[in-house]
């Protein structure tokens, strides 16, 4: 599935523009990390993407197709939208949560047919928490819980995954838990995926190509040729120091903010 925003543009009502004339794609089996500073618009993007918000100006189009022609059922039947954890409490089982995620496929008042408990349950195998099924989502750690609201999401068989922040406040082996999936179900399984990020080492790990928003400029392109030391520290007003290594055969880049930019230059020699 391909998806291509054109000259986007959002303004709240009270708040201003957020968004200026953005425009990125995503292609069938990649994926597409969004980065920038706090309040620059990462999540209204997402909300714009999915119809949550309606552009002012610009245009969303799928497969080619403008995203104004194609009804939501469909929409929901190629998307998937995978939300924070952190916000999201169900006194579900982990069973009937991931269950959830055929609903564009059920009617109203429909209740789930056995094809739809093989998929769910397909989806908890491919996501790593078939174990848990039976267990409450609000007994399960947070990281339990984001791949539960991944494969919820997997078991409307999209094209396509939008991932709100799908790493933020996990530990190092459930963020790398996270990612891993993500890799595979974009490099493997051929999902477009597209998630918003505050972890420029993970989109250095697994993005294909960056949408990098500021207040100054957006930059979109190779994940390499976006996440370079300049443009990090124009877009966040830090001074950046960028570290490749090569480990196991994978090259590995961190990223580490070293000063404000704007202030007095870090000195690195003791006195």
């Amino acid at each position: 599935m391909k998806l291509e925003l054109i000259d986007g543009s959002f303004a709240y009502e009270h708040s201003g523009l957020v968004l200026n004339q953005v425009s990125f794609s995503a292609e069938e089996g990649e994926t597409v990390a969004v980065l920038g500073p706090n309040g620059i618009g990462k999540t209204t993007l997402l909300r714009c993407l999915l119809g949550f918000l309606k552009l002012q100006k610009g245009e969303i189009r799928i497969n080619g197709r403008p995203r104004s022609e194609i009804s939501d059922q469909e929409f929901w039947r190629m998307c998937a939208y995978v939300p924070q954890a952190r916000s999201q409490t169900f006194a579900y089982t982990v069973e009937e949560t991931v269950l959830m995620g055929r609903g564009p496929y059920l009617g109203f008042f429909q209740m789930p047919q056995r094809k739809d408990e093989e998929i769910a349950i397909q989806a908890m195998k491919e996501a790593g928490v078939y174990e848990l099924r039976d267990r409450s989502c609000n007994e399960i750690s947070g990281g339990e819980l984001q791949l539960v609201l991944i494969a919820r999401a997997l078991a409307a068989k999209p094209q396509m995954l939008v991932m709100d922040e799908p790493e933020t406040g996990l530990d190092f082996r459930n963020q790398l838990r996270v990612m891993d999936l993500i890799d595979v179900l974009s490099h493997q399984k051929g999902l477009t995926v597209i998630l918003n990020t505050h972890y420029p080492d993970h989109a250095c790990s697994i993005a294909d190509r960056t949408l990098l928003l500021s207040d100054h400029s957006v930059q979109f392109g190779r994940t390499s040729e976006v996440l370079t030391e300049a443009h990090m520290e124009e877009a966040f007003g830090v001074e950046v120091h960028m570290h490749e290594e090569v480990i196991g055969g994978k090259n590995y880049v961190s990223m580490i903010p070293v000063a404000l930019k704007d202030s007095q230059k870090y000195n690195h020699h003791s006195e």
